[in-house]
């Protein structure tokens, strides 16, 4: 496939040896594509550098943490303060892929925006050999935009604003969540429950997080923003009690979880208890504050 013009690649790496050569096949059709590493030890920076990815390292801010302990930071930093050689800019973890029907779409969106600054696409999350079609809280995430036009916000899963119109891309980005195997992955969401337990106890700290539960049901329920309807669920779900099962119950049975079988119900048993660790971390910060 010929290079697509006027779009740079983004992929952030911390020891994805493993991974980081699917991801970057997958966006082989871009002329610029860069890998920030979090000082990798396991050789990612090698392979990133034999494919022919730029490698930049990002400020040293806490690295022993994901992201630096503030996903949002480290992404505005990978977006705003690189230099690349496109207007456009796709961002990719590296366990995640683009098809080529995604990659047909990116081409057509990136030659004529019609006045778009971003775009949402479709992700695909597979597990345990199952693609969970309806085990997901959000399938489409924001990852072609223009980078003077977004800003990441939040310590852990940032949510993205948006200065402009938002549009919608066909095909797939592929995530393999579990690619190092579950007990990497239970590494992994342990440290960002702790995170998830900072940023619910640095927002209720925050005068200017304080928002009635009536006021996020509202914007729960009825704002025509997207990213501002998000912000809003995500603030009136903290505030329920018995999340975990909530979670389990909504991600099951709400968006029809087992009709992904035996993956599903695993998969949405795993994220009530990543929910329940997290409500964990808030009690015990509170009682040691």
């Amino acid at each position: 496939m010929r290079a697509i013009p006027m779009i740079s690649a983004l992929i952030l790496t911390k020891n994805e040896a493993g991974s980081i050569s699917r991801a970057l096949g997958s966006v082989a059709w871009c002329d610029d594509v860069v890998v920030v590493d979090a000082a990798s030890t396991d050789g990612t920076a090698n392979v990133a550098t034999e494919q022919g990815a730029r490698v930049l390292q990002p400020p040293p801010w806490g690295l022993e943490q994901p992201f630096g302990g503030h996903e949002a930071r480290y992404r505005n930093w990978a977006i705003h303060e690189v230099p690349y050689r496109h207007d456009w800019l796709l961002v990719l973890d590296a366990d995640e892929t683009v098809t080529p029907e995604a990659a047909d779409a990116i081409r057509e969106a990136v030659a004529a925006p019609d006045g778009k600054v971003a775009y949402r696409i479709q992700r695909r999350d597979f597990f345990q050999g199952t693609w969970l079609r309806y085990t997901q809280t959000t399938p489409r995430y924001i990852r072609l935009f223009r980078p003077d036009k977004v800003e990441y916000e939040r310590r852990i899963h940032p949510a993205m604003n948006v200065n402009g119109p938002v549009g919608q891309l066909e095909g797939f980005l592929d995530h393999e969540p579990f690619s190092k195997g579950i007990s990497q992955w239970l590494i992994r969401h342990n440290t960002y429950s702790t995170l998830e337990a900072q940023e619910i106890i640095a927002n209720q700290k925050n005068d200017a997080a304080r928002v009635t539960a009536w006021e996020d049901l509202g914007g729960a329920l009825g704002s025509t923003d997207l990213h501002q309807r998000r912000v809003h669920q995500k603030r009136l779900f903290y505030r329920l009690p018995a999340r975990p099962l909530i979670k389990f119950m909504l991600l099951y049975g709400v968006k029809g979880g087992f009709l992904d079988g035996r993956a599903g119900f695993t998969y949405a048993l795993l994220s009530a208890i990543y929910e329940y660790l997290i409500a964990l971390k808030v009690q015990e910060m509170r009682w040691t504050s």
